[in-house]
């Protein structure tokens, strides 16, 4: 009988994930107190992380895309508080926005990485593992990502996106620029996320990403939620 009952709270757990829900609505669902929630909800997220693409073939695109720097949950002194979510006190791109670098393949193997700042030599970093040698690369006119396409060595298209340069021929970054789409609509619901907690975030829409075309199947969620 345990063995069942264990089996059940996984599985109500599992999908919880799958849907996305808030600390106190996982909480309401799962019958089960907030604090209890949010310690399963982590256990997913510290595996979620390193779940992603080892190696990204063909024609491979790579975008960045920035998120609000946040200390939520944390008591912050150099600064005044913000509303959950706010905004930024500048304008535009800052060192108040932190930047996920999104590499995507057109099979769609996925591979992202939180970087301290969007500069060549953490470009190179993230990118050198995954990379294949003979894959093509498909970027904006980023500086950094066509410095790191040199570095690699391998085949590079940037298109001139602020010129109105979306395509060329089989070249575009449309599916990266797609997900970001996605991962932004799906991350707003927890109005701000803690940057300490960024990458576990970024690893479960990663895991729902993978499961779009299976929606009822909570599967891979289980699997992270027990350990597999």
């Amino acid at each position: 009988m345990a063995r069942l009952r264990h089996k059940g709270k996984w599985e109500r757990q599992a999908e919880v994930l799958r849907q996305g829900l808030s600390v106190h609505q996982a909480a309401d669902t799962l019958a089960v107190a907030p604090s209890t929630a949010f310690r399963w909800r982590h256990r997913f997220l510290q595996l979620a992380q390193d779940v992603k693409a080892r190696l990204l073939q063909g024609v491979v695109e790579a975008d960045e895309t920035y998120f609000l720097r946040s200390s939520k949950g944390q008591r912050v002194q150099a600064r005044q508080a913000r509303h959950r979510g706010g905004s930024g006190a500048k304008r535009g791109l800052s060192e108040e926005q932190e930047p996920v670098l999104v590499a995507r393949d057109r099979s769609g193997a996925t591979a992202d990485f939180v970087l301290q700042r969007a500069g060549k030599a953490q470009t190179i970093a993230a990118l050198a593992p995954v990379l294949a040698p003979d894959a093509v690369l498909c970027t904006d006119c980023s500086g950094s990502l066509g410095a790191a396409a040199r570095h690699l060595g391998v085949e590079h298209h940037a298109l001139n996106l602020s010129k109105g340069e979306r395509v060329q021929g089989a070249w575009h970054i449309q599916n990266a620029n797609a997900y970001h789409a996605r991962l932004k609509n799906w991350i707003r619901r927890f109005k701000g996320v803690a940057s300490s907690y960024l990458a576990s975030y970024l690893g479960w829409f990663r895991a729902l990403d993978r499961s779009a075309q299976t929606p009822r199947r909570p599967a891979p969620f289980l699997a992270l939620a027990v350990g597999a």
